[in-house]
């Protein structure tokens, strides 16, 4: 089973995870902060993230994540919505970008006060 390295300037978490398995499954399962305010069904651009290792693994992308890709925000080649990402046989690296990593603390305020409680958050720049 590949493993799926989740990175973000908050956390570094991995998971095994099965083939076929979304990469927005795989963050909840192992407690990444990827966000998702349309709950994962390809109607936004909060799961946005980066594939730094193993993109050619990845399900193909479709129409429908192209075009929704394209209202996210510092979109590069690498990037998927792990939404609609499917793991393949090989491990990933996915960076969180700075606008999942948003949605995520939009979506869990008692996560976001911690944090700014801790000065983690927001991001220092």
């Amino acid at each position: 089973m590949p493993k799926v390295h989740f990175k973000s300037p908050l956390t570094d978490v991995t998971v095994e995870v099965p083939p076929g398995t979304t990469l927005l499954d795989a963050a909840e399962k192992c407690g990444a902060q990827v966000g998702h305010s349309c709950g994962g069904v390809c109607a936004c651009s909060t799961c946005h993230i980066w594939v730094r290792k193993g993109l050619e693994s990845l399900s193909e992308q479709t129409d429908q994540e192209m075009d929704r890709l394209d209202m996210g925000f510092d979109v590069r080649p690498y990037s998927r919505l792990s939404c609609q990402s499917e793991a393949g046989n090989e491990d990933l690296l996915v960076e969180i970008t700075e606008e999942s990593l948003t949605a995520y603390m939009d979506e869990n305020p008692a996560v976001r006060r911690r944090l700014e409680s801790e000065g983690k958050w927001p991001l220092k720049k």
